[in-house]
């Protein structure tokens, strides 16, 4: 098919800046399930109000400190993707509570899933063992081989969640 030059010039332009703006669209319209790993969250407690769901009520105790960030990943229960580098869902970023809060993680289905909880109580967004707290679902004991942690199978730490709310506990831990 052979296009007149008149009928060329009627065809959308593509450029840079649409096409940025499209997949910006694309990204906030495209729900959590179809999303890939690594998204950010904030701590909206209005996602596990009744009626709502599916999502994940963390209840988390043993905090030392107001102090630093609070991060709470969220992992599908695969061998493949616990604990491994940005392979996690979703991250809850939230500033702690002393003693015991609630984190309310959305979760794109009813399921198989496994949670950590780390206390960056210094504010440095790095993983520092000698002070950092941290925790994780099913609260399994993590244990050290000359000081190193050694940590738990995904199949020690799943928990099945459903289409509502499902409520769990972390506790936090430190090594001082």
């Amino acid at each position: 098919m052979n296009l007149s030059a008149n009928a060329r010039s009627n065809a959308p332009i593509l450029t840079l800046g649409s096409v940025a703006l499209a997949a910006s669209i694309l990204a906030v319209s495209t729900p959590l399930a179809a999303q890939t790993h690594g998204n950010k969250i904030p701590n909206d407690m209005a996602q596990c109000e009744p009626g709502k769901g599916p999502a994940v009520q963390v209840e988390i105790s043993g905090l030392k400190s107001a102090e630093g960030n609070l991060f709470v990943r969220t992992y599908r229960a695969r061998k493949s993707e616990w604990l491994k580098s940005k392979r996690y869902l979703t991250r809850v970023d939230t500033v702690p509570s002393r003693g015991t809060m609630s984190v309310c993680v959305p979760i794109p289905a009813a399921g198989a899933y496994a949670m950590t909880v780390q206390h960056d109580i210094n504010g440095n967004r790095k993983k520092d063992l000698s002070a950092d707290g941290a925790g994780m679902s099913n609260n399994p004991e993590i244990k050290t081989f000359l000081g190193i942690p050694r940590l738990p199978k995904v199949a020690t730490t799943t928990f099945q969640a459903g289409t509502g709310i499902t409520p769990i506990s972390i506790l936090v831990r430190y090594r001082d």
